[in-house]
């Protein structure tokens, strides 16, 4: 096997803006400074500002810049972060990155910070994702972008994306993990006690996120009632009869309350539990299967390759971590 070759001194420049979210900068903020104790003289952590004063971040505090952008060093890795500010930005920010964005070897945004890409046209063309709340503004006022609302993160070519706050983290690994390889992306996920392997498919919500709570008691309780128990018989006839409804009234009154038809919650719900269990335990496909309420092998391969465009023996390959040394 070829030698991974370790990147020397690549300067990573985050960009800093009044009512910027302070998470999209300070995770891949120490992401990068994690793998750089691990391996010095990998990255050069920098930051900016228009000019070069310190911001004020939507939160409230207080960011002190190491540059003006105009004496800002070339990037390797330009990483623009979201927040409040990308509203409505000053226009000579977004001129600096079209200027200087398509120059550096990788372009990520952190949550909102796709828009002020895209309004430099730097998307165009390209398949993005940002914060869930703010993905039908971003398609609507910029066409010319294939927005996908539901990943964590996006890699298109050199330009990545990434969904709200936290998911910042998560792209900044894997891109550690591209540069450095598996095991620093890992020490350093360790020591911030994060997952490395929150693949990027992965959705912005989980099943129980990303539909409603049921307003009604009986149908809380069969919502948490799938979640506990995946493998169980959850037709709608079964779980009619658990909430005490005729199949037709409950199918209906759990879409309503729901926002999702009670075949789909489970769908979900049982990729979930199956990811899960290949990630986290040793346990085969035939066993994971089962104790998903797929009951065969085939018909978790046939979920698993529909919704994430892989099967489960190379969905571990991928996204199992490797054993602790």
């Amino acid at each position: 096997m070829a030698q991974r070759t370790r990147p020397t001194g690549r300067t990573v420049l985050v960009l800093l803006f009044d009512d910027v979210q302070s998470l999209d900068v300070t995770g891949p903020v120490e992401v990068f400074a994690g793998a750089e104790k691990h391996t010095p003289g990998t990255y050069r952590i920098r930051t900016a500002t228009l000019d070069g004063a310190p911001v004020r971040t939507s939160s409230g505090l207080t960011v002190v810049p190491d540059h003006a952008l105009a004496d800002a060093p070339e990037p390797d890795t330009l990483v623009v972060p979201g927040g409040q500010g990308t509203r409505d930005p000053d226009p000579r920010l977004t001129d600096w990155l079209r200027g200087h964005g398509p120059r550096a070897r990788r372009l990520v945004s952190v949550c909102t910070g796709a828009i002020l890409l895209a309004r430099a046209g730097l998307l165009d063309g390209r398949r993005v994702t940002t914060h869930w709340a703010y993905s039908g503004r971003l398609a609507r006022d910029h066409p010319a972008v294939d927005v996908d609302p539901d990943p964590i993160y996006i890699r298109d070519g050199n330009v990545a994306t990434s969904a709200g706050v936290t998911s910042g983290i998560d792209l900044a690994l894997a891109l550690v993990e591209e540069d450095l390889g598996r095991d620093v992306a890992l020490t350093v996920a360790r020591h911030l006690v994060v997952f490395l392997r929150r693949p990027g498919n992965q959705a912005q919500f989980s099943a129980q996120l990303a539909a409603q709570t049921a307003r009604r008691e009986p149908l809380r309780e069969i919502q948490q009632w799938i979640t506990e128990h995946p493998g169980a018989d959850l037709s709608v006839d079964s779980l009619a009869a658990r909430a005490s409804l005729s199949p037709r009234h409950f199918a209906r009154a759990f879409q309503a309350e729901t926002g999702t038809t009670p075949g789909r919650y489970v769908d979900r719900v049982r990729l979930e539990h199956a990811r899960r269990l290949l990630e986290d335990t040793g346990d085969g496909v035939e066993e994971v299967s089962r104790a998903s309420g797929y009951g065969t092998p085939e018909a978790m391969r046939r979920a698993f390759v529909k919704a994430l465009g892989t099967s489960p023996a190379e969905y571990r390959r991928r996204f199992r971590p490797a054993p602790a040394h």
